[in-house]
């Protein structure tokens, strides 16, 4: 499941769904809602000259959508070949059992709980498919199995629910963990500062033209938060509830219960660090 807030000012280009860049399509789920925006985005990744694509984030179990990915890829001239998750949240890995009996695939996921077919994924594995080329990026954070997809002949990253389209992800507390997410933010900036990296395809939400920016944007706004949650904590406000009301008073109250999964992983975090 994936938690936004919905925040002003960050870079953003594109609608959703259809081709994003050279080797990435993105069909959207129909599961919109204020906690997965328009709906999860699933990413057809293929060279233009294979037949073979790589499908990231099924998606929901939802058949209608699975058997649009398999025809999208079909109507491209390409057949599924692999499927890979950025992590196991439902509305990105739901499907991934059907989808698997649909194309005759493998699913490979950092949880060995939801790999299908043996072979899990590692940190620094490099993926080669019809000769698409992915790297495995380590993200922790929004959730302890998070990963990111580097791809480089497209200067992109798919980043899941790790970077969101729009908005701002939440830090799945207790398996999400905050000073992971901001090492794995930090990671993905380095990507751009050093990798060449300027395209975000998030998993839910458009796709961002300016991944440095998105990913300071992040930096920025997780800043701001935990200084707000340290100073509620200060005036008084002890517990994850009374930080959400007083921390969260600007963000619709639909998302409250989201937004306390991050105060607890913000309290926890500025206790580690002796703040509070």
């Amino acid at each position: 499941m994936t938690h936004a807030t919905d925040l002003p000012g960050q870079p953003r280009t594109g609608a959703i769904g259809g081709p994003a860049t050279d080797r990435a399509t993105c069909v959207l789920a129909p599961n919109p809602s204020p906690m997965t925006l328009d709906g999860t985005n699933t990413w057809i990744l293929a060279e233009p000259d294979s037949d073979l694509a790589v499908v990231v984030d099924p998606g929901p179990d939802d058949e209608a959508h699975l058997r649009n990915v398999v025809a999208t890829a079909e109507a491209a001239g390409k057949r599924v070949a692999l499927t890979l998750l950025t992590h196991g949240h439902a509305d990105h890995s739901g499907g991934a059992a059907r989808f698997a009996e649909l194309t005759g695939t493998h699913v490979r996921a950092l949880d060995p709980g939801l790999r299908l077919g043996g072979e899990g994924l590692g940190v620094g594995d490099v993926i080669t498919t019809g000769g698409l080329e992915l790297h495995v990026v380590s993200t922790p954070g929004h959730t302890a199995d998070s990963l990111c997809f580097h791809l480089p002949a497209d200067g992109a990253v798919l980043t899941g629910d790790t970077i969101l389209g729009r908005g701002t992800t939440i830090v799945a507390h207790p398996d999400g963990r905050l000073g992971d997410y901001l090492d794995s933010l930090r990671r993905l900036r380095l990507l751009a500062v050093e990798e060449g990296v300027t395209t975000v395809l998030p998993g839910h939400g458009p796709v961002l033209d300016d991944a440095r920016g998105a990913t300071e944007y992040y930096l920025a706004h997780r800043a701001k938060r935990l200084a707000q949650v340290e100073t509620a904590v200060e005036n008084g406000h002890r517990t994850a509830p009374e930080v959400v009301a007083a921390v969260y008073a600007d963000v619709d109250r639909a998302l409250w219960p989201a937004a306390e999964l991050s105060v607890r992983a913000q309290l926890d975090y500025l206790e580690e660090h002796g703040l509070i």
